[in-house]
């Protein structure tokens, strides 16, 4: 199975977007597609033994669009110079044209030469010409609407296709009786009409392109942050490169005030690095040799050399436009539900206009009012405003919730988020920080001292990823200890883990490991006496080791965390959103306990596996609750995946094997508050969206069918082209907010 996500041209409403999604979705080899219209873009996940990367141009043409090729944010641009130019021409033409067209009506002085009473036939040819042009510049309109009404996938375009060249072929109509002189004729023209939709469809395109550009710049800024340049080391010689010319190993150099090329390891230096970019983190952190660095990062006061170690595709920056990107493209329930009723309406919409004609005629209505309110229907009825509603919504909540260093891996998270009630934290790594210190020691071995016990555990321990491994591997350091040969390495899920020193086999992890090799049934261990230890050094905050020798309890030892300093404030908000929150961790009940009064948590599930805390989410989701599962991404990844939203702690994991639908790029647990927040803003935002582009076509459609005119209340086709432009710019601006 592959991904691709690929830049597509020619969609302009929510009908071309669904359209393509639809089709996409129906070719063999496409296991599932879905297109964003803001964006721009389609993500596809694709069988590569059946489809090729050619097959699916080939769809997205065949469907009546065309492929850029794979998306790439670097190459989106504002609009040109040349759009601009062309924009203001054509305003200026628009002026012109309705000038000719109603300028009488306002009492405006008018040349002879173009007066549609005393030289009928120049106005009308001169209006001819100005349509023509007006046809040429909305031109990727008129073909866009003939291709999805041949695809059978009519949208947006489609509608204004028919009506504008519904109005325009009935003029020339009118255009040919009044050159041979049937000069009643001259009020049945409609070539403004034609013109000024178009524009007013362009205009719409014009500011919608700039809005759209906005809603992307958070992720703009993210792939800007690296430089383009970089100092590459080599043979002792400092050679400037472009940051595609780096290669893995190379080393890279950093002077005071540069950012970081690429993601690598610190050989040489020290200095202070600002990472806030990418953790929040606002305080420089101080990096030396053997750290690793970020690309992006500003290097402030030091001398570095570092060897790279992802670059390109791999690195951190990379990963994170990768995942918003991605989440971008995905859906949240209410816009399928948007999504559905635009591939109804246009058709719906089709209906009603050719309806609308026929009993024009049949009430004795001459056939240029007719038409006239044909097009309006078409004009007015757009769904364009009605597709923008979600997605912008959605890209401006992403590329907020990055820039707030929470990584969004699917836009459902943003729509199921504002429903969360409760919250289950994993401790060690999550509620603490998972910077565990040795504190207590007990040494039950008649042959070995302390230190050396020490030893043979930080060995072991520097094998396993699970953060108490780092107490250890610290002591060594500290202790300028050198590490034995660890033989038979294994990890025993949730319980501990084993290896061979020196012949030896040693086993290291909580009770549960002694019941799982049968240790605890052994009458020599004196478990009665090892137990009650473990109780006194539990209750002081700590979690317990026991670390066996063959079948022989030789040590226990007590592992202290720091407790992260927000999580006390954290708590206390979720209390007071009435959401519950329940501490899930595999230490023993005592120290969990101990954690749990500190920072104000009264439920607490000690003693558990990973199997464990998985059934417990299940348990609690068969109970209706919405659950918010954080951890630190590793131990706990079946518990995240089951949760309705599972949220990691990034704490130096590899981003791309992360199994969270969150990520957390700063030690940051508020983060979870600003989740749920943005959640909650931006489902209301595209429920106002929503509605507004419901109103919209209530209100408008009516007017335009005529039912009002008994009233006084109508509007033409340019008023249509017009309306149909605000209502899209109120969408735009309201989801702009979110920002």
């Amino acid at each position: 199975m592959k991904k691709i996500i690929l830049k597509i041209e020619g969609m302009t409403c929510s009908a071309c977007s669904n359209g393509l999604e639809k089709y996409l979705n129906k070719q063999k080899g496409i296991i599932s597609a879905s297109v964003n219209l803001v964006m721009a873009s389609a993500q596809i996940e694709y069988d590569e033994k059946i489809v090729t990367r050619k097959m699916l141009d080939l769809f997205v043409k065949k469907a009546g669009f065309k492929s850029l090729g794979e998306f790439n944010i670097k190459d989106e641009e504002n609009k040109s110079k040349k759009d601009k130019i062309l924009f203001i021409l054509f305003g200026i033409l628009a002026i012109i044209t309705l000038y000719i067209s109603m300028g009488h009506m306002l009492g405006l002085p008018i040349f002879d030469f173009l007066n549609m009473e005393k030289s009928p036939v120049n106005y009308t040819i001169v209006l001819f010409i100005l349509a023509i042009t007006f046809l040429i510049y909305g031109f990727d309109i008129l073909k866009s609407g003939f291709k999805n009404l041949i695809h059978k996938t009519p949208n947006m375009d489609t509608l204004v296709t028919i009506g504008v060249l519904s109005s325009f072929f009935y003029s020339i109509y009118s255009m040919s009786m009044i050159i041979k002189g049937n000069n009643n004729y001259i009020n049945q023209l409609y070539f403004e009409s034609s013109a000024i939709v178009l524009f007013f469809i362009k205009l719409g395109r014009y500011l919608e392109g700039i809005n759209k550009d906005r809603t992307k710049e958070a992720i703009k800024k993210l792939v800007q942050i690296t430089p383009s340049k970089a100092i590459v080391k080599k043979e002792g010689i400092e050679k400037e490169v472009t940051i595609d010319e780096i290669e893995k190993g190379d080393i890279v150099v950093s002077h005071p005030g540069d950012r970081i090329s690429v993601d690598g390891k610190i050989v040489s230096g020290k200095a202070h690095l600002d990472e806030s970019f990418l953790t929040g983190e606002s305080k420089p952190l101080n990096k030396k040799e053997g750290d690793t660095v970020i690309a992006g990062s500003i290097n402030y006061d030091g001398y570095l050399e570092y060897e790279a170690e992802k670059i390109g595709k791999d690195s951190n920056i990379s990963q994170i436009v990768k995942l918003v990107l991605e989440a971008s493209n995905t859906k949240p329930k209410i816009a399928k539900i948007a999504d559905k009723v635009s591939g109804y309406f246009v058709p719906i919409v089709i209906l009603i206009a050719i309806i609308s004609f026929f009993t024009y005629i049949l009430l004795g209505y001459n056939i240029g009012e007719s038409i006239s309110t044909f097009v309006t229907i078409l004009v007015v009825a757009c769904p364009c405003s009605l597709g923008l509603a979600t997605p912008l919504a959605v890209v401006v909540s992403e590329g907020k919730s990055a820039k707030e260093g929470i990584l969004v891996r699917k836009s459902e998270i943003l729509e199921i988020a504002e429903k969360v009630n409760t919250v289950v934290f994993d401790k060690t790594g999550t509620l603490t920080y998972g910077k565990l210190k040795i504190s207590e020691f007990i040494n039950y071995s008649k042959k070995l001292k302390l230190e050396e016990i020490l030893k043979i555990v930080g060995s072991i321990e520097a094998k396993s990823t699970h953060p108490i491994a780092g107490a250890f591997v610290n002591y060594l350091k500290e202790h300028k200890l050198e590490k034995y040969n660890v033989e038979e390495f294994k990890n025993i899920s949730g319980l501990g883990i084993e290896g061979k020193v020196e012949g030896k086999k040693y086993i290291l992890g909580n009770y549960k490991i002694l019941e799982y090799y049968g240790i605890d049934k052994k009458e020599e261990n004196n478990l009665n006496e090892i137990r009650k230890k473990e109780i006194e050094l539990a209750k002081k905050g700590n979690s317990i080791i026991y670390v066996v020798e063959e079948e022989k309890i030789i040590a226990l030892i007590g592992v202290n965390d720091l407790l992260r300093e927000n999580a006390k404030e954290v708590i206390e908000k979720l209390n007071r959103n009435n959401i519950e929150q329940i501490m899930l961790t595999g230490d023993n009940l005592a120290t969990a306990k101990i954690i749990g009064e500190e920072i104000g948590i009264t439920k607490i599930i000690a003693n558990v596996v990973p199997e464990e805390k998985t059934k417990i989410i299940k348990d609690l989701k068969k109970e209706g609750k919405k659950v918010l599962m954080c951890g630190d991404g590793i131990n706990d990844s079946p518990a995240l995946a089951t949760a309705d939203i599972g949220v990691s702690v990034n704490s130096g994991t590899d981003i791309a094997l992360d199994s969270s639908d969150v990520i957390l790029m700063k030690d940051d647990l508020n983060k979870i508050i600003d989740l749920i927040t943005i959640s909650k803003k931006t489902i209301k935002n595209i429920k106002q969206n929503l509605f507004w582009a419901f109103f919209y076509n209530s209100l408008m459609i009516p007017i335009a069918i005529g039912i009002f005119k008994p009233i006084g209340i109508s509007i033409n086709p340019m008023i249509a082209g017009l309306a149909m432009t605000l209502s899209s710019l109120t969408v735009i601006l309201n989801a702009l907010r979110l920002r």
